[in-house]
């Protein structure tokens, strides 16, 4: 049996308005955190290691879609900055494993508190109305991400 794909009708702008929105919330968060701010690229790094604690190089390169070299040099740098531990998979030597430091698991809270507060306020601005729309759309939204991963 064919399966008949039907393309949601604002696709293209719903891809486009989340980039923007995402683009906008790492220029305010950038704003506020001043000088301390980390680049995305070791945000999304350390916020990846968080939701899975001893993944490896490789495996981070893989869920960023990043060349594993571009990761390696980012692991070195929030390695040194203190903010992630690097260790030898006993199992293969090879392997890098890697786990968010103290201070890592700090600077990821802080940046999710910040993006809340970010978030929080602007949604303040809005009428009722589409704040509720917000909360409604965000489980399908979850799923929607889901689907896209696994594919």
């Amino acid at each position: 049996m064919i399966q008949t794909v039907t393309p949601l009708s604002h696709a293209v702008d719903l891809s486009c308005t989340v980039g923007r929105l995402q683009r906008a919330l790492r220029r305010a968060s950038a704003r506020a955190a001043g000088d301390s701010a980390l680049s995305n690229a070791k945000v999304e790094l350390l916020l990846a290691v968080g939701r899975q604690p001893g993944i490896s190089v490789k495996e981070v390169a893989t869920v960023l879609c990043a060349a594993a070299n571009t990761v390696s040099t980012l692991v070195g740098d929030l390695a040194e900055a203190g903010l992630l531990l690097r260790e030898r998979d006993p199992g293969n030597r090879r392997v890098v494993r890697l786990a968010l430091t103290e201070d890592g698991r700090t600077t990821i809270s802080d940046y999710q508190d910040q993006r809340r507060q970010i978030i929080s306020a602007a949604a303040a601005r809005l009428a009722e109305a589409d704040r509720a729309d917000i909360e409604r759309v965000l489980p399908a939204l979850h799923r929607l991400l889901e689907v896209i991963e696994r594919s």
